[in-house]
């Protein structure tokens, strides 16, 4: 389990898969840590080697310095591009699936295919369907206003009710809730990314010069917004396709990961 300065951070990851396999990079979701990626590694069987780094403020990686080192987005994706190589597979889930999506459109040159796991790439769904982009806002409203008024606990029991974090606030032990609660103040930096598209990633032609394969995987309980995000930017990627988990919600990479596992399986081997 290495760590290293990786950007001027302090970078904790794991190696999943088999070392021989295809190399692959693997960006969990906010609140979650690089440990929720072994069952999905062991459902893919040897395809993969895959580097599964911490993103600052989670799991073992150094905390994230504040808004004052930056936007969060751009500081996960700095650290990112330090792991990348020729012949790159990409998975990312939810925030993580942002930045993969991001690495894509930077190095195409570099990244053979993508899996994307419901990246919440609101933005994307601003124009397409304004009705749930407006209850979308409507929904995180709670948590934002918790946290302008410095009411964590608050804002991580609204956040974890809507995208969990593969178990209940009420299942959770004290560690692991000032844990989620310290890193509220990231999910709030989040929202110019997000939310409004701060790293440009749906400026003209930076989606259609993804001409890699990708593969969207969505929950079939997920959020109906995630629905549209994917319709959205696969209606501009030159080669995408989408696969639903039945029965399973947004957290599907850890609260099934054997299903999740095969569909990414399927996808590695025709591409």
């Amino acid at each position: 389990m290495p760590k290293d300065l990786r950007d001027g951070a302090s970078v904790h990851w794991i190696e999943l898969g088999d070392e021989s396999g295809a190399p692959a990079l693997a960006l969990h979701c906010a609140l979650a840590h690089s440990g929720a990626w072994g069952g999905l590694a062991k459902a893919l069987g040897g395809r993969l080697s895959i580097i599964a780094p911490d993103m600052p403020g989670h799991g073992q990686s150094a905390d994230w310095d504040g808004p004052e080192s930056g936007d969060f987005h751009d500081n996960v994706t700095g650290i990112a591009e330090t792991f990348l190589e020729d012949g790159m597979t990409l998975i990312g889930h939810s925030f993580g699936a942002t930045v993969a999506l991001r690495l894509a459109e930077t190095h195409p040159d570099k990244i053979r295919r993508v899996v994307l796991i419901e990246p919440v790439l609101f933005a994307a769904a601003r124009e397409s369907a304004p009705k749930l982009f407006a209850e979308r806002r409507e929904a995180a409203r709670p948590m934002m206003e918790a946290l302008e008024h410095d009411d964590p606990e608050t804002a991580a029991r609204a956040f974890t009710g809507t995208w969990g974090v593969g178990r209940s606030w009420h299942d959770m032990n004290d560690r692991a809730r000032r844990q989620i609660m310290r890193q509220m103040r990231i999910v709030q930096n989040t929202e110019t990314a997000l939310t409004w598209d701060g790293a440009g990633l749906l400026h003209d032609g930076r989606l259609e010069g993804c001409t890699m394969p990708v593969l969207f995987v969505r929950g079939e309980q997920t959020e109906p917004i995630l629905a549209e995000i994917h319709a959205t930017l696969m209606s501009r990627l030159p080669d995408a396709r989408e696969a639903m988990i039945e029965g399973a919600g947004h957290m599907s990479p850890i609260t099934a990961p054997d299903a999740v596992g095969q569909t990414i399986a399927a996808f590695l081997d025709e591409s």
